[in-house]
């Protein structure tokens, strides 16, 4: 919140009361119930009023009735909407209002991200790793066979020298990403292999210099090089450049919900801080159950990110299709026109309507949460269930929001 702003400022006596309660008390509650940003109370030293009685802190009149200040800086929307909530409780007292200039307005959300501890107290250590004289289809093979998707490649002292993720396996020849390779059966995967060049190697396709962290980078600096350069995960070096582990979303995720390495993941303690509310996307790329398969294709490739909640008629989500969905539940003969159609982003000639429904090939099982999660619960759930996403949805159930781990990454740096 930085530009053109009010300032509310209300001079009250600290004796006032509002419906049996304190006023200042009443007019702070009043204040955080209606959203406003932030407010002060400040309890005078001396002063006097209407009544002209000088009030006075000095110790033989302790209980004298003291001046309250009480100081609000929000939009001039938000002002302008509690005067007229707080205007009423202001039976014998004061109210000023002036235009101000808001500079920064920071706020600590409680955060449970240990910014300041080194990266390598979180970092994953055993690291599969190539050469630069590996042949990109021996990485590949590689790689369809792990759970991760990216794999630094060294020389022969363990120095990095790059990185190969997907990205530069797509732009190496393979026709569709990891998730999808993944999910392929053995014959299709011998036959995406076989499209890929047998001559080039792990030096020619990988991204260099890689981007690397010192291992006592501080975590906080971490998640920020994450972040400005849209990278899941970064290789650790020490003092030489040599390898000494990797951290991913994931790892940054698990320091902030709490769990320490070797620990058991339990949901951490309820605490204050940002909701899903704060956080969440409106824009949830969606269909419906009963939606033709070529309906599926076309939300996924007109947009960046490549899955849709699958939502009922009463716009409830029902399940999730990825696009690893989409190859491993459609039948064979159509699973190379799909495949094609992810590759290049176009859909296929050969798709045609009624070969699948939408309830046919998702995946039933979708994480939700409601709107008021904590940042802290949210982690935490997602790590649990071992998901990449959560759909917000509201009290009758209704989709109203979508986050994902990048998001949740943001927000643990944010302070």
């Amino acid at each position: 919140m930085t530009g053109r702003g009010q300032r509310l400022v209300i001079y009250v006596g600290e004796s006032d009361s509002w419906r049996g309660r304190s006023l200042y008390m009443s007019i702070l509650e009043t204040l955080r119930k209606s959203g406003i940003a932030g407010a002060t109370v400040m309890r005078g030293l001396a002063g006097f009023g209407a009544h002209s009685l000088i009030h006075t802190q000095a110790i033989e009149r302790l209980s004298t009735d003291l001046p309250v200040v009480i100081t609000v800086v929000d939009t001039e929307e938000n002002i302008q909407r509690v005067v007229a909530l707080v205007k009423p409780m202001v039976r014998e007292g004061l109210m000023t209002l002036e235009d101000v200039q808001i500079v920064t307005y920071t706020h600590r959300y409680l955060h449970p991200l240990p910014a300041d501890e080194a990266v390598q107290t979180i970092m994953t250590r055993d690291v599969v790793t190539v050469t630069p004289d590996v042949r990109a289809v021996d990485v590949i093979e590689l790689l369809l066979g792990k759970l991760f998707k990216a794999v630094p490649v060294v020389d022969e002292d363990r120095r990095v020298v790059g990185i190969i993720t997907d990205d530069d396996l797509l732009r190496a020849g393979m026709p569709v990403r990891l998730a999808v390779g993944q999910r392929l059966e053995t014959p299709d995967v011998q036959a995406l292999l076989a499209t890929v060049s047998r001559d080039r190697m792990a030096g020619e396709i990988m991204s260099a210099p890689a981007i690397t962290v010192p291992q006592d980078a501080a975590l906080g600096h971490v998640v920020q090089e994450m972040l400005k350069r849209g990278l899941k995960r970064l290789p650790v070096v020490d003092g030489k450049g040599r390898l000494v582990g990797m951290v991913s979303r994931l790892d940054v995720l698990r320091a902030a919900a709490g769990y320490g390495v070797g620990q058991q993941e339990t949901a951490p303690q309820p605490r204050p801080g940002r909701t899903l509310a704060d956080l969440a996307s409106a824009q949830v790329p969606s269909v419906h159950l009963n939606d033709d398969l070529i309906d599926v294709l076309q939300q996924m490739l007109a947009t960046d990110v490549r899955y849709v909640v699958v939502l009922d008629e009463q716009q409830q989500p029902m399940g999730v299709i990825t696009e690893g969905d989409l190859v491993a539940r459609v039948t064979p003969v159509m699973r190379g026109s799909v495949l094609q159609s992810l590759a290049a982003r176009v859909l296929g000639k050969d798709l045609r309507r009624g070969d699948a429904l939408a309830r046919d090939i998702m995946s039933e099982r979708v994480l939700t949460a409601a709107p008021d999660t904590t940042l802290p619960d949210a982690i935490a759930l997602m790590l649990r269930e071992g998901r990449k996403r959560i759909v917000v949805v509201d009290g009758e159930g209704h989709a109203v929001g979508i986050v994902s781990r990048q998001t949740l990454l943001a927000a643990t740096l944010e302070d």
